[in-house]
């Protein structure tokens, strides 16, 4: 009777490590947020995601009808940061970091400037045609154009 006990809390045991690896696993979808990338109303020029990714990492400067790029972040750690960073940029916040950091050091870049919520990135997009930035999709207002989704 001492086996099928042990037997039975082992398989418990077991069952409860399961259980928890699986909630790991789901628990980051939960936490994702649909991402908007923004740019003016004014804003006409075809952006692609690709174009994007450049803008971020400081490859282009430039729209392309060519108007210099204002691009806008959201405070690190935040879920819009993580999610675009991860899926535009394919990176993770401690690479981008690090990323910048060597771009500022060699003097070769000035990262985009950092908004603190929702409201101030639309707020920005909204007064400047140049300017480009994310927000969660559901912060979107009809006073800026959506180019992308993720």
């Amino acid at each position: 009777m001492n086996t099928d006990l042990s037997r039975k809390l082992a398989n418990a045991g077991l069952l409860r490590r399961y259980a928890i690896g699986a909630l790991l696993l789901i628990a980051p979808s939960f936490a994702s947020a649909e991402i908007a990338v923004i740019v003016n109303l004014n804003n006409k020029d075809k952006i692609t995601m690709d174009d994007v990714q450049k803008t971020y990492l400081a490859k282009t400067k430039t729209f392309p009808g060519g108007g210099k790029i204002v691009a806008l972040d959201q405070a690190e750690g935040s879920t819009s940061r993580v999610e675009f960073v991860s899926k535009v940029v394919k990176k993770d916040e401690a690479q981008m970091k690090a990323y910048w950091s060597r771009l500022i050091f060699t003097g070769k870049g000035v990262p985009p400037k950092t908004l603190d919520s929702d409201a101030a990135v639309l707020e920005a997009v909204i007064s400047n045609p140049n300017a480009i930035g994310f927000v969660e999709a559901d912060s979107v207002t009809d006073k800026v154009r959506v180019i992308g989704t993720l």
